[in-house]
């Protein structure tokens, strides 16, 4: 089977694969990059989130510079809605959860625009599948429904969300 031109591509410029402790520093700089300060991740939440569920971040590192080029994180839980509290404790991870909450997609500018976002959700939604996970669930702005949906995620309409004072959108995708 022929694999896309550009997966091909990314697959030989980025590992993908769950994030160590050793890039919890190099995770919470690009998500000051990616996200505004109302809205991203604080440095001791992310380091919380990787210290209990590594194993539901995938980063893409770069092989030429081995350093995380972005990532994509989330938590497993039974809850079938979208909380605040998901962004804040990392204690409602559950490990054997039905569930994916998703907490940030972070490209570096650099890396944008090359389908690496993509190819992370992608590569996430595979392996999670896989896992057994029967829905994942995120929230974006209305500037990036559309860019969700390309990627097969539906739009449930308003969240019931305020975090960092915005308006966000509830959207998720099932198992196939």
């Amino acid at each position: 089977m022929n694999m896309p031109v550009n997966k091909r591509i990314l697959e030989e410029r980025f590992e993908f694969r769950n994030i160590r402790s050793d890039e919890a520093e190099q995770a919470v700089a690009i998500e000051q990059i990616c996200f505004p300060p109302n809205e991203a991740c604080s440095e001791k939440h992310m380091r919380d989130r990787i210290a209990k569920a590594s194993e539901l971040f995938l980063v893409a590192m770069d092989k030429e510079t081995g350093k995380l080029a972005g990532f994509l994180n989330g938590l497993a839980t039974e809850e079938s809605s979208f909380r605040d509290e998901f962004f804040t404790n990392a204690d409602l991870h559950n490990p054997n959860g039905r569930h994916i909450m998703l907490l940030g997609l972070d490209v570096l500018p650099e890396y944008r625009r090359q389908g690496l976002g993509r190819e992370l959700v992608s590569q996430y939604l595979k392996r999670e599948w896989e896992r057994g996970r029967k829905r994942v669930f995120l929230t974006c702005l209305e500037s990036k429904v559309e860019m969700y949906e390309k990627f097969g995620f539906f739009d449930q309409g308003i969240a019931d969300s305020a975090w960092g004072g915005e308006e966000w959108h509830e959207m998720s995708c099932g198992a196939v």
